[in-house]
């Protein structure tokens, strides 16, 4: 039988964000990151579960995957792979991965179905490949990237040193052809052991340092950004500067020296609180006027009229939203998986475009491009006896409407559909839905749900069409990845979603990307007069967001979700919930008995 399409693999291997994509005749068919699997946030490591879920959802082997594309901003992949035969390296090959990964046929493959790619390159290829423009200019600004020795890119004024490392790129892209106009690269920083990243001069690197310093971990840039409106302005000097054009990161001086310490206490309660405001008003503010020039610099030279944007800084929608405003571009695209897992997506399209000299012919208009789940898996988690014995699962015949009728009278929603989000956003099929009406929503989100600080703000979601009348500003933002302004005259109707700064993270909602949403939304503001909910991840703090019907059960049962929605199945907890659970907690894993319960039902029905 002849082979019917074409297929490219794109791979972000071995540190933070492992993740693949599968292209089917240069449309995304699936991509995912290792994290919705294997239930680690930002897991790491080898890529045999990322390859294995995108191929058993199209149906196919990796025999006819005709190009694999990798990229590992560490090392090119093939000298990380040449290392790891000699060297103990748990935190990018932990010794339980360690044998299945040698015995994989991508490990150390000498096959030239099998490519490696710069990281910045890889980016660039995730943003303007999928993006609506046909030209315009791409931004690349995150932590950190390749070596300069090893990045694939070239341009007239590049005089750093070899062991120099990305921080920003710019590129101009007409059609497939993308020229690369300005680096910049950050040089070697001194450290202790392995913190030199912390210490490095860059944009993202910075950010990151002092996501470090007041919560004591490095990928919390999303909270740092949620608590820079608490800070006083201009109680700390600049951590970012522009001068002539050049960015300068000036030498932390003694009055920075209240870190947050793991295992000093309540990080709430912490005296040094104020301090961390301060801080994190003046690295967001700081990053936004860099980002600002950068942006205007581009627009100024090239003339473009189109702005794609990725690396992991483009996860900051405050400086997106002054960006979409201020910077000149008539339009902005934003990949919504900006930051590494992202990654596997511009590998993909490297391959389809650069390496096999194909046409560029798709739009990513959304980011539903997990696997579907069959009404028999849904059905399948909901069997075992811990799990019926605890809830009611009923069929609605309009369970949109039965849906909006519960959010109404302030129940909050776990729901569940279609195909799984790419990127560090719920956009609507694994997300917690509730009532923006009642500023004590946030409070009970934050508590009983998510287990999270109390400062950290939520999301609406709203209808396309009425975005422009509770929102300032007239770019879209599919993504949830713009802060706008919320109305005057709207913020004491939907309090709950409303930043201590009046502005909020949106995602607007089209029937044509995401029904389901759409009739929720045209369903609450039937009854309510408002067409917004709040929208936040499905999952609690320090996990990922939830993959499977498993997850789903188990993230209902273990949290104050008052009701879980499966495709048109409603949920509720009956009274033995409360006897059951707790033993359940106690005596083993909730996550474990219910997945267990699951594969045991499927046998039984095979």
């Amino acid at each position: 039988m002849p082979k019917q399409h074409t297929y490219v693999l794109g791979l972000n291997v071995y540190d933070h964000d492992v993740s693949a994509c599968l292209l089917r005749d240069g449309a995304i068919a699936y991509a995912i990151s290792k994290e919705r699997i294997t239930r680690e946030k930002h897991a790491s490591g080898f890529y045999k579960e990322v390859v294995d879920y995108c191929l058993s959802a199209e149906g196919i082997t990796l025999d006819d995957v005709d190009l694999v594309v990798r990229n590992s901003y560490i090392l090119p992949v093939p000298e990380m792979e040449e290392r790891m035969l000699h060297q103990d390296m748990p935190g990018f090959l932990p010794i339980t991965e360690r044998s299945e990964a040698i015995k994989h046929p991508l490990f150390r493959s000498k096959s030239d179905k099998v490519v490696s790619i710069s990281h910045h390159l890889a980016h660039a290829y995730s943003a303007f490949a999928v993006s609506p423009f046909r030209d315009g200019v791409v931004m690349i600004v995150d932590g950190v990237g390749n070596y300069r020795a090893d990045a694939m890119e070239s341009y007239s004024e590049d005089a750093a040193s070899p062991l120099a490392r990305e921080s920003e790129s710019y590129y101009r892209f007409d059609d497939t052809r993308l020229e690369c106009l300005k680096k910049v690269w950050m040089e070697p920083a001194r450290g202790l052991l392995s913190d030199e990243f912390y210490n490095m001069p860059g944009l993202g690197a910075l950010y990151s340092r002092v996501s470090t310093y007041v919560f004591g971990d490095w990928n919390k840039c999303g909270e740092l950004m949620g608590l820079a409106p608490y800070g006083r302005h201009e109680q700390v000097g600049h951590l970012l500067e522009m001068k002539d054009g050049k960015l300068h990161v000036p030498f932390w001086g003694a009055e920075n020296q209240q870190p947050f310490v793991l295992d000093s206490g309540s990080w709430d309660k912490s005296p040094a609180m104020r301090h961390w405001e301060d801080i994190a008003w003046r690295v967001q503010d700081d990053t936004e006027n860099v980002l600002l020039a950068r942006a205007r610099w581009l627009r100024e030279t090239t003339g473009a009229k189109n702005l794609c944007i990725a690396g992991g800084v483009a996860l900051n929608c405050v400086a997106n939203g002054r960006i979409a405003r201020e910077s000149g571009f008539e339009s902005i695209w934003i990949q919504p998986a900006a930051g590494d897992d992202g990654i596997a997506i511009g590998c993909a399209y490297y391959g389809w475009l650069e390496v096999l000299k194909q046409r560029r012919s798709f739009v990513m208009d959304h980011a539903y491009v997990g696997r579907r789940y069959s009404d028999a898996e849904v059905a399948a988690a909901l069997q075992s006896f811990l799990v019926r014995i605890q809830i009611d699962a009923k069929r609605s015949d309009n369970i949109c409407r039965d849906t909006a009728k519960l959010l109404a009278d302030q129940r909050v929603i776990g729901w569940f559909q279609d195909r799984s989000e790419f990127g560090p956003r719920a956009l609507g099929n694994r997300s917690l839905i509730a009532d923006p009406r009642k500023a004590e929503m946030k409070d009970i989100l934050n508590s009983r749900v998510k287990h999270r600080q109390a400062f950290r703000p939520f999301a609406p979601i709203v209808l396309a069409d009425r975005m422009k009348e509770i929102f300032e500003g007239e770019e879209d933002s599919p993504y949830m990845l713009i802060a706008k302004p919320v109305r005057p005259e709207w913020r004491d109707r939907i309090p709950a979603i409303v930043h201590v700064d009046g502005s909020a993270r949106v995602q607007s909602v089209r029937e044509e990307t995401n029904p389901m949403l759409y009739r929720l939304l045209k369903e609450f503001e039937a009854l309510t007069g408002v067409p917004v909910l709040i929208n936040t991840s499905f999952n609690v703090k320090g996990e990922p967001i939830i993959e499977t019907p498993q997850d789903a059960v188990s993230c209902f049962l273990t949290t104050g979700i008052d009701n879980l929605v499966m495709h048109d199945t409603l949920v509720s907890k009956t009274a033995m919930h409360k006897v059951v659970t707790p033993v359940m907690t106690t005596f083993g894993d909730v996550a474990t008995i219910v997945s267990s319960a699951t594969q045991d039902g499927s046998r039984g029905g095979s």
